[in-house]
């Protein structure tokens, strides 16, 4: 099969990437289309999953026609998404209401609510502990807001599933997102009784659980028509986005650590040990017998976005390609530590370490001579900060990451790879290729047995683009601000919830 492709579709927090590659690891044609996200309330975050499949129609095509090959050189293709958003189908497999995405903070009452009713069972048995991200807490407010959406539910799906089911007719779920329903036993692979139980979920609308390397179906004669696919394509269950980037990213040794600069910040370490940490998230890995432990940020490029379109004018490049590089010029161009400016990256509240929907961004320390090269830095600093931060909770779980790798669009960035370099205190390496339409792939390949392990899938394809080396004056400098940054934090929290509450209308709480 020296001649072989292998397709892999990824659905991301704003859009739907479809990658194809050779056996050797190299792209050969790839697509991106947009997605819309509708906040219909303050907090809420939800996409329509029909966008999904239509999304997938028009990339798919897209990245064959860049390949210059034929859909008919394509022999499996496989899926990632984010993980824990719920599609609910009726009995005709029609969508009953827009997905609610992991970065949804309706549920945070209802998180809590479970976790006073049942923490530790919950703990045990699922790895984690309920927050408005997980599926579990979600379908809680959506029996109580939404009874008759949930009583006309006859299958619950996550994101990539319902893409899969389109294209296949297959109804299925992986185990890496099975756990991230909170729904399932992680030990076992099965769903579990005491925690669907806990909020009186139907059982009959749960998908069977498969590996993610398992051939669960081929695409259908209509999936075919619609998307430009062969007909009888083979198609690998697959999984989570974050689990099959650090598979794709080669992580997936015990102490593999990959950290991910994308619309969310995410650090993840891989372990060959199955415990349930406190505060960490803890899924199983893609490869079988290993687990990986993440946590993350909320606003990550999203932020790099957000102050982007507040500071710089579209056309204004001066020379450069892209407005991002001349984002990037200026920030590289100011000393580290922002001549005293600090930046906490809470635009949409935090999930790790501190679980906290009410927090809010800040830049304190601003004076006069901070130009709009100091802001970004500044964030630059501000999100690696954050990121370190979440990085402390694996060592209080004795976890360690011994190499870094880094991925996602911010780590096309040179000086924000180097700031994430100096304030981890250890070298970073750049795959080639990073995202997870390209783990998808590869994941597509081992499941038809084009590679005989992750493991030979990872050391014939995964290549690294580039090394930074920290700077231990700069990395002294940064142990030093991170101090700063974490007493303010701190200061500041109980002055957020107050403004939070302000924003609602409830002055003086």
């Amino acid at each position: 099969m020296s001649d072989a492709m292998l397709l892999g579709v990824d659905l991301g927090a704003g859009s739907l990437k479809a990658t194809i590659i050779g056996i050797e690891g190299t792209v050969q044609g790839e697509a991106t289309v947009p997605i819309r996200t509708d906040m219909p309330k303050p907090g809420w975050s939800e996409q329509n999953p029909e966008d999904w499949y239509s999304g997938l129609c028009t990339a798919v095509p897209k990245a064959i026609k860049q390949s210059g090959v034929s859909a008919g050189a394509l022999k499996a293709m496989s899926f990632s998404a984010g993980a824990h958003t719920p599609v609910l189908l009726d009995s005709n497999d029609q969508v009953i209401r827009p997905a609610i995405l992991w970065s949804d903070l309706r549920s945070s009452g209802e998180a809590r609510e479970l976790l006073e009713m049942a923490k530790e069972e919950i703990l045990r048995i699922s790895f984690n502990l309920p927050a408005a991200t997980w599926t579990l807490p979600q379908l809680l407010w959506l029996q109580r807001n939404e009874p008759d959406s949930v009583a006309a539910a006859k299958r619950l799906l996550i994101a990539k599933d319902y893409l899969r089911l389109r294209l296949t007719g297959e109804w299925h779920i992986d185990c890496v997102d099975a756990a991230g329903t909170m729904m399932a036993d992680v030990r076992s692979n099965t769903w579990s009784p005491e925690l669907y139980n806990l909020i009186d979920w139907d059982p009959l609308t749960l998908p069977p659980i498969v590996e993610p390397t398992r051939h669960i179906g081929n695409v259908s004669k209509r999936g075919a028509s619609d998307s430009g696919l062969p007909e009888g394509l083979p198609v690998i269950a697959g999984t989570m986005d974050t689990a099959i980037e650090t598979f794709g990213a080669g992580s997936i040794n015990p102490g593999d650590g990959t950290i991910k600069l994308a619309t969310a910040g995410t650090v993840c370490v891989v372990s060959d040990r199955s415990v349930a940490h406190r505060s960490v998230i803890d899924y199983p890995h893609v490869v079988p017998g290993r687990y990986f432990s993440i946590t993350g940020t909320n606003s990550c490029a999203s932020a790099h976005r957000w102050l982007c379109d507040l500071f710089y004018s579209p056309g204004t490049t001066k020379g450069a390609a892209n407005i991002f590089e001349v984002m990037d010029l200026e920030a590289s161009k100011v000393p580290a530590g922002s001549d005293g400016m600090l930046f906490h990256p809470y635009l949409s509240g935090e999930r790790s370490p501190y679980w906290d929907e009410k927090l809010r961004a800040d830049f304190i320390g601003v004076t006069m001579r901070h130009s709009r090269g100091h802001f970004v830095r500044a964030l630059y600093e501000g999100i690696a900060f954050s990121l370190f931060d979440c990085n402390l909770c694996f060592k209080a779980e004795g976890l360690e990451m011994e190499t870094v790798r880094l991925i996602g669009g911010g780590s096309k960035s040179a000086t924000w790879s180097q700031i994430v370099c100096d304030v981890f205190g250890k070298p970073v390496s750049v795959p080639v290729n990073g995202d997870a339409s390209f783990g998808a792939a590869l994941l597509a390949g081992v499941g038809i047995g084009v590679f005989a392990s992750e493991a030979e899938a990872v050391s014939q394809c995964v290549r690294v683009a580039r090394v930074f080396e920290p700077n231990v004056e700069r990395t002294a400098l940064y142990r030093d601000l991170f101090e700063i940054y974490k007493d303010s934090q701190a200061s500041l929290a109980s002055i957020n919830h107050r403004l939070f509450n302000f924003s609602l209308g409830q002055v003086g709480t």
